[in-house]
């Protein structure tokens, strides 16, 4: 079977460096070997670059991630997650079991539409002064239901002992509660899993702290 010209190329990750969005596709990417390309979207500078037309043209809804895949454009994380789980071989990123990959999506969805969302740069600019009050009593009431969920369903990680997308969802989500002074200790299941997971080699590589567009002052 032959491969078309747009299945060999390298995906580009259109992305931003503190982006949760992108920091999950980056370490989807990592644990599945895959090289890819990034171009960064500076969601600052000049007044936000995801609000250009030619960036609008990639992602309509003028967010990160935007993903050039196999001759497809694909935003929404979860989205470019499961298509890379399913196009790509290496570690699966949804489990085999339905009653495990229920699970997987429940959580990853838990994050991605019930705390994320609600203090990603976009909202807080709406809310202006009460910002960091805002963002952490959205994250910690996330945090309150996702805690009792993941007491059932981890064992070394969020479901089990494999690494799954709900893994890929936690870690950026922790960072942004750290980033907004939430108090991670109130939640010991959350807080185990996610150093457990910062071990990991591709957790750190698409770490913030080591993207080409990360500012020198936050480097590791």
């Amino acid at each position: 079977m032959r491969l078309s010209l747009a299945c060999l190329a390298k995906p580009i990750l259109h992305g931003y460096f503190r982006s949760s969005c992108s920091w999950r596709v980056r370490i989807a990417f990592a644990l599945k070997g895959v090289e890819y390309d990034q171009l960064p979207v500076n969601l600052i500078k000049d007044g936000g670059q995801q609000l250009t037309e030619e960036y609008k043209a990639l992602n309509p809804m003028q967010q990160v991630p935007a993903v050039e895949i196999d001759g497809i454009t694909l935003s929404q994380s979860l989205a470019v997650i499961q298509y890379i789980d399913e196009t790509r071989p290496g570690p699966r990123l949804l489990p085999a079991d339905p009653k495990a990959r229920a699970q997987v999506r429940m959580i990853s969805d838990l994050i991605a539409s019930g705390i994320q969302p609600l203090q990603n740069l976009y909202v807080i600019q709406k809310i202006g002064a009460e910002k960091m009050q805002w963002s952490q009593h959205f994250i910690d009431r996330g945090f309150q239901a996702l805690e009792p969920i993941l007491k059932q369903t981890a064992g070394k990680y969020c479901v089990g002992d494999e690494i799954s997308m709900a893994d890929i969802c936690l870690v950026p989500q922790v960072y942004n509660a750290e980033r907004f002074k939430v108090d991670v200790g109130k939640y010991p299941t959350i807080k185990r899993l996610n150093e457990a997971l910062l071990e990991i080699e591709a957790f750190q590589v698409s770490h913030p702290s080591r993207q080409p567009d990360t500012p020198d002052d936050l480097r590791a």
